[in-house]
This record gives C-alpha cells, structure tokens and sequence, in this order.
C-alpha cells in the first residue's frame, strides 16, 4: 500500500483516532520535535486538529481532510523519519529512510476508538464550577461559580497569566515569603489572581505590592482586599520612576506600563536581582523616529507597518539587554482583557551570571541594523551593561 492510498482510506473515511509524528530530520529547533493528529468536531464538520510544541508552547491548526492529507505527505519523509497512525481497522507504522523511501509497517491487533474531544471543557487552573472568591466579588462569576457569558474573555485570560505563572516560579518557590511587585495594575485582576493562587491553591507566603497613578483604582483595590481579607497584599498610588523599597524583590510583575515607563520597570527589576520578570509592554514610542534601515525602505514608509516594527525592534532591544544581565527571555503571546486581542510578554528568568560578556555582540549587532542609538533603556542601565 502506499502512502498516499493509506491516508486517504483513514482519513477521508474517519477511521483516524491518532497520529503521533516523530524522529525528525532536521535540527532546527523551531520545528516540533513530535506533531499529533487527531480528528475534532467543529459546528458538525470532522477535521484534523495539528498539534506540535514550540518552546513549550503548544501549537494547534485545524485542517480538512484534503489538506490534512497534503500536510501529512509533506511531513512524513519530508520533515519527520516516523509516524504511527492509530486507526479502527488497526495501527500503522511508516518509517523513511535516509533516501527518503517510506516503508509502512501494519499491525491490525491495535485497534483504537475515536473521541472527537475538540468540545471538551478545557483544564483551567481556575476552574468554572468552582467559586472564587476574589471572581464573585469583581462580578467575573456568580456565587456558585458559573462565569459570566460578557466576562468569559476575562476568565481565560486570567487563567493564560496563571499557566505563566506557574511556569516561570520553580526558582522562587523555595522562598519563606515570595515578594512581588505589581508596576500598573490597573483593577488589578491579575494581581488578585497572583494572590490567590499563591496563597490559596500553592499555600505560599507572599508579600504582594501593586502600583499605579490612579488614585481612585488605588482606592478600589485597597477596599477590595480589605473585603477578601487578603493579608499581606497592599496597593500604593504612584509612578514606577519614583517607587524605592530597600526589601528583597523576587518577581516583577509589568503588564501596560506605557512606552518608557516598561524601561524603568525593568530597570529597577534587575536592580533588585529579581529572578522573574513577566512584562508585558504598550505604547512603544520611542524608536518610532530612530528605527532606520535603509534596505527596508519600502516597508517603514508606511506609519502602521513602522509602528509594528519599532514595537517588535523595541521588545527585541529590552530581550537582548536583559539576556546581558542573565536572565534567560522568551517573547511570548499574552491575551489582553479588553483592548488588543495579543500582545507579546516578555518573560525573563534570571538563570546565568549577572553579565554575560557574550551576548554584548549580539545586542550591538540588533542596533546596528536598525541604525539605532541613545536608547533610554541602555542609559539608564549603562553602568550595569558595561558595553564599553
């Protein structure tokens, strides 16, 4: 049987439960080592659901079954060596050899049932069902823990922050108390999220201190915890620039703080030897005017494609610099509550030696092709990068 004729007997007669690809050709770690197939039922139509992981982020695209089938030759052979299809009439193993020749292995004792499981209620660290206080009490869910249909988008983002959370705390979750500031909270959701599941769910000791110019969101905040009775959770009215504390500092939490200010937040996070970092930027103003690469001419003419870029060129500087003072940076996708749909987080673990000598070349080589200096960012840090 060839390959071809095989997929198209599983998969446009929906005898598919699983395909696991695997052993792949190249080195490239931007191609999942392994990808799984299985089918899902969208509004009444079968497709295949595309899964692979990316720096352990995992990735999904649904296809139909012609273009499952196009998928699959290209990546069997092509990109991986291995595949085994689980089916109803039984089990399939293709291997390729080094020639690119595909030899298919059938075994019809396996056979496997199909769960279209495309509908299945996702796993949340914060589970509907379940009723949480601090939710109830911000109008996210009703007493008995059914969430609002208006603030579902709420609910999921909240929980994406926690699933970053939870993986980015192994180096701090020794401490006898976790100490975290919060740079512009805002209302807070997020805040009151980090706390609960702390204190809550992973029965931490914290000390929580959220920021913002907002006098009357200040206000709102205080009240709040004062409700939930939340301990050791305070919020002050004021601007990052001006916050001094002489306390150990174990995580930074930035999420908006606009243009420059995200800078100085991640100033005073390295400062303080801060092993995490999550912040999550906006407003990125400053290389609009200075980002100037003369091969690109054509695309930094128009404002929103310059616009893009110089917030992409500006993450990438704060990545590199970071990646300098030793942390260890992902670039990551964060869902926003209200305003833009994603935005990119900038997750730093601290890792390494506070400077890495290393990694100067590579930050001085990302300035150089955008023909960029006088950077706010590497002023105010300049005796700590000792670029010179």
């Amino acid at each position: 049987m060839e390959i071809k004729e095989l997929l198209k007997e599983i998969i446009i007669e929906n005898n598919l439960s699983k395909a696991i690809l695997s052993n792949k050709i190249t080195k490239d770690k931007s191609i999942s080592d392994k990808i799984i197939v299985k089918p899902v039922r969208i509004k009444d139509e079968i497709l295949y659901q595309f899964e692979s992981y990316i720096e352990n982020k995992a990735i999904h695209k649904n296809l139909e079954k012609d273009t499952s089938i196009e998928e699959l030759l290209h990546l069997i052979g092509g990109v991986y060596k291995q595949a085994i299809f689980k089916t109803t009439s039984g089990e399939y193993q293709v291997l390729a050899s080094k020639k690119g020749k595909l030899k298919i292995i059938e075994n019809k004792e396996e056979i496997a049932s199909i769960e279209l499981s495309h509908n299945r209620k996702k796993k949340y660290i914060l589970n509907e069902g379940e009723p949480v206080d601090f939710l109830v009490h911000l109008g996210v869910m009703s007493k008995d823990g059914k969430v609002y249909k208006q603030k579902y988008n709420k609910f999921r983002q909240i929980n994406k922050f926690l699933e970053l959370v939870e993986s980015s705390m192994d180096s701090i979750m020794n401490e006898d108390e976790i100490n975290i500031i919060d740079f512009g909270c805002g209302k807070s959701y997020l805040t009151f999220a980090l706390y609960y599941y702390l204190v809550k769910v992973k029965e931490k000791k914290v000390k929580i201190t959220g920021l913002d110019l907002k006098k009357d969101v200040i206000d709102f905040c205080n009240t709040t915890t004062q409700h939930l009775e939340y301990s050791n959770l305070q919020f002050v009215c004021g601007d990052i620039k001006d916050y001094i504390t002489n306390e150990q500092v174990h995580m930074v939490v930035t999420l908006h703080a606009c243009d420059t200010a995200t800078d100085i937040a991640l100033e005073k996070s390295v400062r303080w030897g801060a092993k995490v970092i999550l912040s999550v930027p906006c407003c990125q103003h400053e290389l609009y005017d200075k980002i100037n690469n003369n091969n690109l001419k054509g695309m930094l003419k128009h404002g929103i494609i310059r616009e893009k870029m110089s917030s992409l060129v500006t993450d990438s500087i704060r990545g590199s610099i970071l990646e300098i003072l030793g942390y260890q940076v992902q670039l990551l996708e964060f869902i926003d509550m209200e305003h833009t749909p994603k935005n990119i987080m900038i997750r730093a673990l601290q890792k390494y030696p506070k400077h890495r000598k290393e990694k100067i070349d590579d930050y001085l080589a990302l300035k150089e092709i955008w023909g960029l200096n006088d950077l706010f960012i590497e002023e105010i840090m300049k005796d700590i990068l000792k670029l010179d």
